[in-house]
């Protein structure tokens, strides 16, 4: 054990960890088993990567305007007006956050996902694994914070308040990214069933009840455009969340910072990102209000709609209710520990369950956004951490969707326009020929009997049956309206 102390107390740590007393404190101020997340923790890397190269950039400008060359330590800061860190630490520093950008020493990272402090804990947490990194890099033992500090080194031009999150803009960034493709992806498949089954005939519903003549590549085309305004809305949120914060410090003032840094630092996390990150022109506007996640989390929300709506109906559509399914969904695991052979749609359940998460995420992001209180809001942990739980469970939704669902799914076409002849549903593409009152006595005799539309147009005498053969061919069933040119009589 090492013993490590801040000006509340001492604890003692663990030789060999990478976290110090003020991520111990954490875990004992927040005893939660939430996960946190990886991307979240990669991503503050980045950002202090960002800070570091800005603060080397700052360095050099500060040794030119005073005519002194590049050092790595000590003397010529008694001829600045400001202590230099020297670069060599810098650079330890860089490689440090590097590793933690690139995920490593994730294990080190001990602080919950509910937490209180606005980030705080997150923010000391990574500074102590990169502070014990340096150290450990440099030949010296973990914990020697005189030589390489979590706070005036690892968080040097730093706040929580604009790291964090900067950096969690920056993860969730990335994953919309992920979501975009995916949506894609999944919209793929769909298109290509839609093309499959484009004169495959089935009967639509309206309110569970029979309604009109329809196909399955028309069911499946509102997947699609549903898929497609998804896709358009997700690629909007970028422009609502690249503005960021970094640089302003604790409220948005740059108060403590140089104006070079202040000016750079944005630009450095752009370049290492490839990110369309700007920086915000009120730095205290974009501190104290939180407004865009609940906006971007909106879209979210509304996706997950969609997806909710695709696997209901295909859920609804493939079950043994409907008896002798005219869709029939891949088989992916065993339904049951007692029923022999049984299969349950776990794929759309799983994609339910999922979207109400999303749906209680977006009620917490809206009330937890509204907790912004003057400068700065204390809940964007809880609030980053539901935003990116929720962009993760959209792509996993679009993938199992995609690999688990659509893909092997069959519609049995036959079956479909078997079923739907029998339909008095179908005697609404005579209405325009027989009229609405012979069109129902048709169906009555339909549902009466029960017989199909051919036996009772020629027991009724309504139609000719070669009329009515050309009325009921795909291409005339699935024509937008009708026209003049049309043979009404």
């Amino acid at each position: 054990m090492r013993k490590e102390k801040d000006f509340i107390g001492e604890r003692f740590v663990p030789a060999k960890a990478l976290y110090g007393i003020h991520a111990l404190r954490a875990t004992e101020n927040f005893p939660d088993s939430t996960a946190f997340h990886k991307e979240w923790y990669s991503a503050v890397g980045t950002v202090k990567m960002a800070c570091y190269q800005s603060y080397l950039n700052f360095s050099k400008a500060v040794r030119s305007k005073y005519g002194l060359l590049p050092g790595t330590a000590g003397d010529e800061n008694e001829t600045l007006p400001l202590q230099l860190i020297p670069d060599q630490i810098l650079k330890h520093l860089l490689i440090s956050a590097r590793e933690v950008a690139e995920g490593m020493h994730f294990e080190h990272f001990i602080v919950p996902a509910v937490q209180g402090g606005a980030g705080t804990s997150m923010n000391m947490n990574v500074n102590e694994i990169i502070a014990n990194l340096s150290l450990l890099s440099m030949g010296e033992e973990a914990g020697n914070y005189h030589l390489i500090d979590p706070i005036e080194h690892a968080n040097v031009f730093q706040s929580t308040n604009d790291v964090i999150p900067t950096a969690l803009k920056v993860a969730g960034m990335r994953l919309l990214m992920d979501l975009e493709r995916v949506i894609n992806e999944l919209r793929a498949v769909i298109e290509e069933q839609e093309t499959a089954t484009r004169n495959d005939l089935r009967i639509a519903y309206t309110q569970l009840q029979e309604a009109v003549p329809s196909s399955y590549g028309r069911l499946f085309s509102t997947y699609s455009d549903a898929l497609s305004r998804d896709w358009w809305r997700v690629s909007k949120c970028f422009e609502r969340i690249k503005i960021v914060n970094l640089g302003g410090g604790a409220i948005g003032t740059g108060m403590g910072l140089p104006r070079f840094y202040i000016m750079d630092v944005v630009q450095e996390l752009q370049s290492l990102t490839g990110l369309p990150l700007t920086r915000a022109e009120n730095l205290q506007d974009a501190t104290a209000n939180l407004d865009a996640y609940v906006e971007v989390h909106g879209i979210l929300k509304a996706h997950a709609v969609n997806l909710e709506k695709i696997v209901a109906d295909i859920r609804l559509l493939a079950s043994d209710i409907v008896g002798n399914a005219e869709v029939t969904i891949p088989q992916k695991q065993m339904g049951s520990t007692i029923m022999p052979a049984k299969v349950n749609p776990v794929v759309p359940e799983f994609v339910i369950s999922a979207a109400h998460k999303v749906y209680a995420n977006d009620v917490l992001i809206s009330s937890l956004c509204s907790q912004s209180q003057l400068d700065l809001n204390a809940y964007l942990p809880l609030i980053g951490h539901a935003l990116l739980d929720s962009l993760k469970l959209l792509i996993a939704c679009n993938v199992t969707m995609r690999e688990n669902l659509f893909t092997g799914m069959f519609v049995n076409s036959e079956k479909a326009r078997q079923r739907l002849y029998l339909s008095p549903a179908l005697t609404t593409a005579l209405s325009p020929y027989i009229g609405y009152h012979k069109a129902a006595e048709v169906a009555e005799m339909m549902k009466k009997m029960p017989c199909d539309i051919f036996f009772a147009c020629r027991e009724m005498n309504i139609l000719p049956e070669e009329k009515l053969i050309e009325i009921l061919k795909p291409e005339n069933l699935l024509k937008t309206g009708f026209s003049l040119s049309d043979p009404l009589k």
